[in-house]
């Protein structure tokens, strides 16, 4: 008898919060159920926080559920203010729809959009044509302001000011459920925690405009054990498209992650089997390292495929000491002719992309944190020549972990 796939989101940590436990279990168990999460385009890349939703939408999909992606190209030209402290940038129609164009890219590694598989759409299609007075008598009328601000992603907003047009978010969100309800029969919605006022609201319209249950289920956010989300590094978001985060980077991201975060990770971010997880959970100081290896590959694979996830293992472990290729760590080049009688390392840093400016590689260096072939640069002044390249090659590291090659041509 297979397991229910509630069974497993539950065993391995994702379910936060149910509409009805019970009875979503119950249906799980007995029905093939179309769903949807929904992903608003306002970056032109997914992150990690979006890896947990599909990486829950391929254990629904595995189980023989229905998933509806859904493109946010309407709701993404307001703006969702759950978490937010302040109101987001509004995006041009243009940017929005090329940022949709490249999650639906990305997602394909990760749902099986084939014939009657899966569903994309884009709530621009029904949103950004509404008629706003017939959709407030339609709409509007089932909501009421009192209960709206007892909402979460609204009360920790209105001390510092709500504007007008992000109050309207939750009942474009809760017409998107009926809409899908209606079109298709989609019977749940699911997304991170602080969707759950939102999913309430199209729960709750569902209800009043059609008599019928519908369902929700909010997922653990993606956070450290010290409650902080996951995802950021100094320089930034961890993407999941390649030219903005390497596949190398990727690797690393997780290979560092904190001894008490690997084992949520595992179960949260991998498919490895929750028996094997359990045992990991027992290894101590340096197989710990191990594990971490193993999400670090595990992960890099489900987002960029198993040939980037070899290089980036590879790459980790020359630098690391223990053979593998060196051709995959990430690699700059420098023509002999820019390079000259010698370049301040500051100049190389900067004429190679290393840093984003030179103020950077400035404060780089303040802080201790560049090396040249393992030593510790002290000095803005240093300059580098073609005799520092062994085999016209330097290794340059930032920080504790970020390696580049620079190859001298």
């Amino acid at each position: 008898m297979s397991t229910n796939v509630f069974d497993t989101l539950m065993e391995r940590g994702f379910i936060a919060q149910t509409t009805h436990e019970e009875k979503i279990r119950e249906l799980l168990g007995n029905e093939k159920v179309t769903f949807y999460i929904g992903f608003d385009p306002t970056a032109d890349s997914l992150h990690v926080g979006h890896l947990l939703q599909l990486i829950v939408m391929s254990h629904m999909q595995k189980a023989g559920h229905k998933p509806i992606a859904l493109i946010g190209g309407g709701t993404a030209m307001v703006g969702d203010p759950s978490g937010r402290t302040d109101m987001r940038k509004m995006l041009t129609q243009e940017e929005i729809n090329y940022n949709g164009s490249r999650f639906r890219d990305q997602m394909k590694g990760l749902v099986d959009f084939g014939e009657g598989r899966a569903i994309m759409v884009n709530n621009g299609d029904w949103l950004l044509n509404l008629n706003y007075v017939s959709f407030l008598r339609e709409i509007g009328v089932h909501f009421s302001v009192n209960r709206m601000l007892s909402a979460e992603c609204f009360k920790s907003r209105l001390e510092r000011g709500l504007s007008f047009i992000e109050f309207n978010y939750m009942l474009m969100q809760s017409y998107d459920f009926l809409k899908l309800y209606q079109d298709y029969g989609c019977k749940m919605q699911l997304g991170g925690d602080d969707q759950w006022s939102n999913i309430l609201g199209g729960v709750d319209l569902i209800r009043r405009v059609e008599g019928d249950e519908a369902y929700g289920m909010t997922f653990q956010l993606l956070t450290t054990s010290e409650g902080k989300k996951m995802g950021k590094t100094q320089s930034g978001a961890v993407w999941l498209d390649p030219s903005k985060t390497s596949p190398y980077d990727f690797y690393q991201y997780w290979r560092n992650v904190d001894d008490a975060d690997v084992i949520k990770c595992l179960k949260l971010l991998t498919f490895i089997p929750m028996s094997e997880i359990e045992k990991m959970a027992q290894w101590k100081d340096a197989q710990i390292n191990e594990a971490k290896k193993i999400l670090a590959y595990e992960v890099t694979k489900i987002v960029h495929g198993e040939a980037e996830a070899q290089k980036a293992k590879e790459a980790a472990e020359a630098l690391f000491g223990q053979g593998g290729s060196k051709e995959s760590i990430p690699t700059v080049k420098i023509s002999r002719d820019v390079l000259g009688e010698g370049m301040k390392v500051i100049d190389l840093l900067a004429e190679t992309g290393l840093v984003p400016s030179k103020g950077e590689g400035r404060r780089l260096i303040q802080q201790g944190g560049l090396y040249v072939n393992e030593n510790r640069v002290d000095s803005m002044d240093l300059i580098i020549t073609a005799a520092d390249f062994s085999d016209n090659e330097i290794m340059v590291r930032k920080g504790k972990k970020t390696f580049h090659r620079v190859v001298l041509e």
